[in-house]
Formats: structure tokens, sequence, C-alpha cells
């Protein structure tokens, strides 16, 4: 495994770690989410750079778009939440009571 690999792969498990183990807030979520995508980002570039394919060069780009709508998307829903209740905690949410 070469450093890039796993440094790449560190990356993106630090983030899920991230994710399954620190619920406190949502925005530590959405950044830990966007850690992950940014990961996978670059190794979809490094990828598409170590195989000299063209044809897979505009799937770094659809990921990075994507990342862009879940990050905007993420923002406005947590604007809407502390707007809402007050705060940006995860426990205080009840996803029951409308």
């Amino acid at each position: 495994m070469t450093p890039i690999h796993f440094a790449l792969s560190s990356a993106f498990l630090l983030g899920l770690a991230g994710l399954a183990f620190n619920r406190a807030h949502l925005l530590s979520a959405l950044l830990c989410l966007e850690g992950m995508l940014l990961s996978l980002f670059i190794a979809f570039s490094v990828w598409t750079l170590q195989l000299n394919a063209m044809n897979f060069s505009i799937a770094p780009m659809i990921l990075l778009a994507f990342s862009a709508c879940e990050a905007s998307a993420g923002l406005a829903l947590l604007i809407a939440t502390a707007r809402t209740h007050g705060t940006d905690r995860l426990k205080n949410f009840n996803l029951l009571q409308c």
C-alpha cells in the first residue's frame, strides 16, 4: 500500500469514526461527512491520474458537485433546526414531533 493510499484511507476512516462516535452536534456530523467526501474526491482524482484514463475524469467532478450540494443542504438544515429548536445538539431533536 503506497503512502498516498494509506493517507486517503486513513482520512476516510477518520471521518467515518468521527461520524459514528461523535454525535453531539449537527455541525460536527456535517464536517465529518464533508471530510469523507473530500477524501473520496482526492482518491478518485489520484486514481484517474494513475490510470491515465480520460474516460473516468468526470467522476471526481460529479463527486465534487455532489459534495457541494450536500454541504449546502446540510447548512440549510442546520440553520432551520437552530431557528426552530434553538440549538444544534442532536439529542434535542425529536423526529416524531412535527
